[in-house]
């Protein structure tokens, strides 16, 4: 069995070598060591699809085995000639696309309204992507002024910021968060499910435009007019990427505030994505046995279907309560929600990244009662 220190470095390799996002890290542990790839040195010496079958995407995989071979080289360089210093890399954000470009890629598949189908939907999944799921879905009501790309990135935001909160818990993580060492100072913050979360105005950045040469997603206005009168989109900070990679120059409005580290809405939809399975109304293994014989285009298929029907028993929820609730005391109320309909998993370490149902009627159950 592995120790709490075992679980700690690899968890530290992947949140802060590789740059995974702490709340997909978290799930990615256990299948990492069943894998026998509980060590950067172990994952540095596997094969590319060994990797890739756990994390899922070309990208991730890349990323998590690079920084294996990276860690792996640096430490064997310790002991002989020192090795040379790295260059930090630059933080990238994504392809440039037009405001409007992005957000129509991030989209999200159409909230399922079925009460019928909701009630008998019950889902199989961990708690970080069913935390992302209620954000997302509350910042519509909260923040309605916010594209779909700031919502996904506020959203991640929470959930890293709740998962390192369980990880200290836990004695997985030690120390004073980035937060709580000063390295959010000068940058605003926003309220949701009840955390405050360090946000970066993206200053210009007009996503109901139509296409225009020479408008990205980063656009970034000089100066920030009319500032008081309109609300800019936001991206939600990544402080511990911050805390990471060194100190970088904190300015106002976007001189070189752009270079701040953020959390990629692409990343969190791709979390959504995958993270919504149906549970098996037998047993694991005959569910497992299922899957296995599933195209993957059909597996893809139904996890955004199951998706779809998660995100209309929230919206369904959120809608209920809007009309009487203020958007302060539908924040305050979300995650009392969370708690009640989250997945049931083993308590302590054991439970870390854990999957169990979601019964999507529960949901339903705690729609206001007219």
């Amino acid at each position: 069995m592995s120790s709490a220190g075992d679980i700690q470095a690899l968890l530290r390799f992947l949140s802060q070598d590789a740059k995974v996002p702490l709340a997909i890290a978290m799930g990615k542990v256990k299948e990492l060591q069943k894998a026998g790839l509980g060590t950067p040195t172990d994952i540095s010496k596997s094969d590319f699809r060994d990797i890739k079958a756990i994390f899922g995407d070309d990208k991730a995989s890349k990323q998590v085995l690079n920084a294996a071979k990276r860690v792996t080289k640096k430490r064997s360089s310790s002991d002989g000639a020192p090795a040379a210093p790295s260059k930090r890399s630059k933080l990238s954000y994504g392809e440039p696309l037009t405001p409007a470009a992005l957000e129509e890629s991030l989209a999200l598949p159409d909230s399922n309204m079925d009460e019928e189908e909701l009630s008998k939907t019950v889902l199989f999944t961990n708690r970080a992507p069913l935390v992302l799921a209620f954000a997302v879905t509350l910042l519509k009501y909260t923040m309605p002024e916010q594209p779909l790309s700031s919502r996904l990135s506020l959203a991640q935001a929470v959930v890293s910021a709740n998962s390192r909160t369980k990880a200290v818990s836990l004695g997985l993580e030690s120390g004073k968060s980035a937060e709580d060492e000063g390295w959010g100072e000068g940058q605003p913050a926003v309220k949701i499910m009840g955390r405050a979360v360090r946000v970066m105005k993206r200053w210009g950045y007009d996503w109901e435009a139509k296409d225009e040469d020479g408008v990205t997603q980063e656009t970034i206005a000089e100066e920030g007019s009319n500032a008081n009168d309109v609300q800019p989109a936001l991206w939600g900070l990544d402080l511990e990427a911050l805390k990471s990679n060194g100190p970088l120059t904190v300015a106002s409005h976007g001189s070189s505030s752009n270079q701040l580290p953020i959390y990629t809405a692409q990343s969190a939809r791709a979390y959504l994505l995958k993270s919504f399975e149906m549970a098996s109304t037998t047993s694991n293994d005959t569910e497992l046995s299922s899957t296995k014989k599933q195209s993957n285009a059909a597996k893809v298929a139904q996890k955004e279907h199951n998706l779809g029907l998660l995100l209309g028993a929230l919206d369904l929820l959120f809608q209920s309560w809007s009309s009487t609730l203020d958007k302060t005391e539908l924040d305050k109320r979300s995650w009392a929600w969370y708690v009640r309909v989250r997945p049931d998993v083993e308590t302590g370490v054991a439970g870390w990244g854990g999957k169990g149902n979601v019964k999507l009627s529960e949901i339903l159950d705690l729609r206001r009662k007219s």
